[in-house]
Parts: structure tokens; sequence; C-alpha cells
């Protein structure tokens, strides 16, 4: 399967094929014509595709990989002088290439060095996580984290092509196949209902595992026509952070320790519409189903936290301008919008 992200001189394909890591050789020439290859991964990839990748390019390209330790606390923008370092140390230049192998943190880290460096170099999104594959890998944003928040210091910046092999999945922790469920479910809340309730009919996860394909090609398409419609993030593409300006509070507040990004977003999703439902914003029981699907899908809802106490780290949000803040609600299962408001809805 493929999908075009039309950007007109910055448009790039999105490319879903079980076994694609076996062909990435074939699948990179068609799109890098170059000499030089630095893969950027982290600990828990490369013990399962690092070699395998690196041996396949190196039949055609300089190869070199960088290894970094797994998790949210990598993204850091403390790590970056050292990234920075080892691409000097291989004389990368500006007609070379970079791979990011690996889940969201590494496209979104790789994806600013790629921006950043030489005033920026051409990228491949290589996704590994179910969270990348659906959402993180496609639509140009990259970023790193500051000590007082997510994706503080980032831009937009477009890879040449997304490589996705949904095969990668059976490698994946359970807990983060879970945590990219969160994603998935979001796509359906905000913009198909028919694709909720197909998730929401499925048995469980070894049904979801059978579907993959048309459930990746399902979200990367609905990011697509957002993306395409909204690049730089001014209006319609907010959407996409439905659940998220509370999602990335919880985060915070537990130092990336004790929730993953999707797990959050779970939470942020249910008590956001728990909040709209009860101002009359949302049709009655939209809360409670979007319960019973995270509920089914392993994910929590419930917030362990007052929300008092992490309204200093939401007003650091991105999607606040100014005094208000762009919240996203539900008018119903499918439909959303962006909600002009303040601080002052959670409380």
């Amino acid at each position: 399967m493929e999908l075009i992200v039309d950007l007109k001189e910055r448009s790039y394909p999105i490319i879903i094929e079980k076994g694609l890591i076996d062909k990435i050789s074939e699948k990179v020439k068609n799109v890098y014509k170059g000499k030089k290859i630095f893969i950027l991964t982290d600990e828990n990839v490369n013990k399962y595709y690092g070699k395998k990748v690196v041996s396949a390019l190196s039949e055609y390209f300089d190869v070199k990989l960088v290894s970094l330790k797994a998790g949210e606390e990598t993204k850091n923008f403390n790590t970056l002088p050292m990234v920075y370092n080892e691409l000097l140390d291989f004389n990368l230049t500006r007609s070379d290439l970079i791979i990011t192998l690996g889940g969201g943190v590494i496209g979104d880290l790789g994806g600013f060095v790629a921006s950043s460096y030489l005033r920026g170099i051409d990228f491949i999104q290589v996704p590994t996580s179910l969270l990348a594959q659906v959402d993180s890998s496609v639509g140009g944003k990259v970023a790193v984290d500051l000590e007082r928040g997510k994706n503080l210091v980032g831009s937009f910046y477009h890879p040449k092509a997304v490589l996705i092999d949904p095969e990668v999945l059976n490698t994946l922790d359970n807990r983060f196949f879970i945590d990219g469920m969160a994603e998935v479910i979001k796509y359906g809340c905000i913009k198909d209902k028919m694709f909720f309730e197909f998730l929401y009919e499925m048995e469980n996860n070894s049904d979801v595992i059978d579907n993959m394909e048309r459930v990746i090609h399902k979200c990367c398409d609905i990011k697509r026509i957002v993306v395409e419609s909204d690049e730089k993030d001014k209006g319609e593409r907010m959407l996409l952070n439905f659940g998220h300006t509370l999602g990335h509070a919880i985060e915070q507040y537990y130092n990336y320790t004790k929730y993953t990004h999707g797990e959050a977003v779970a939470i942020g999703m249910y008590e956001i519409t728990k909040i709209s439902e009860a101002k009359g914003l949302t049709v009655k029981g939209t809360a409670e189903r979007i319960k019973e699907i995270l509920i089914k899908y392993n994910l929590p809802y419930k917030m362990d936290v007052n929300i008092e106490e992490i309204l200093d780290t939401i007003n650091l949000d991105k999607k606040k301008l100014g005094k208000s803040l762009n919240l996203i609600i539900l008018k119903e299962i499918g439909n959303s919008e962006i909600y002009k408001t303040t601080t002052e809805f959670f409380i």
C-alpha cells in the first residue's frame, strides 16, 4: 500500500508493506542517490534490526549506525551535541542522508537533527512502533523536549519517505503495542465514526494485528489529509491533538516514568470528554463509549492526580495562544472541533 503526502515540491510517499525491512535497500535507493547514510536508532530496536538494516544498506552505501538509550529521556535537548558530533565524525554532508529507525522518540529526535544539522539534510523515517507508524512518523513535526515540557524546541521538516513494515510490530513489547492503540483510537474519535466502530467490534489485540495494514493505512490516510490542508498546525491539524493537552501534562507530571505517551493520551481523551459532556458540548454517553474502548484495549482512563496540580504544565502547552487554550473536544464520536477556552475549563 502506498499513500502520497501531497505538499507540492515537499511531497513524499508513505509505503506500508509487510516484510519491507528485508527490502529496505531497494526502497531507500528509490528516493536517495547519494553515498552516505547515518542511521539513528535505540538499543531496543538495534537488538532486533540494527545488524540486518546495516548489512542490507552497506551493499550500496557507506553506513554508520548510532544507538541511543531507549525512552523519552533520550529525546532531550542535551542529547543533541553528542549526535551532531557523531555526524561530524562521519563527515556527513548536505548531500547525504539520515535514517531514523525506531519509535516516536527516535523519529522526533532524528528528524530534528536532520532539520538543524548543516541547516537541513534529507532523512527517511523507518518507524518501528505502532505509535510511530500510525502517527508521529507522518506530517513532518520533529522536536526535542526541554526540562519544562515536551516538544518545546522543534520544527516542521518532512522526510523524503516513510517506510512502514507492520511485521516489525511482532517484536514490540505488549505495553508499547497498547500504547500505540491510543493514537489509533484517537483517529476514530476525531474523524471517522465507522473506523471507531470497527475498532470497537474487534475481539482483542490479535484481531487488530490480523488487520494491521488496514489499521495503519487508515490512520496515515486521515493524518495525510489533515496535514495537506494545514501543514503548519494553525487550524485543522490541531484536531490531531485530541487528548494531548492533558496527556502531555500527565506525562510530564510523572517525569515520563509512570505512563507511556499513549497511556497518558488515553486518560486525556476520556477526562476531557467527561468534562465537555458535563458542560453540554458533547453528546451524552460519548465519554462512556471512549471509556469502554480504552478498557477493551487495556488502556487507562482515570486520572490519579488532582487536575489543579498539573495546570501549570498545561499553561506551557504549545496550543496555547496568548491567554486562550485551543482545546480539542468531540461533538460526538467521529466529529471533533477546536474549542477556544482557558485552563479554567479543567477546574
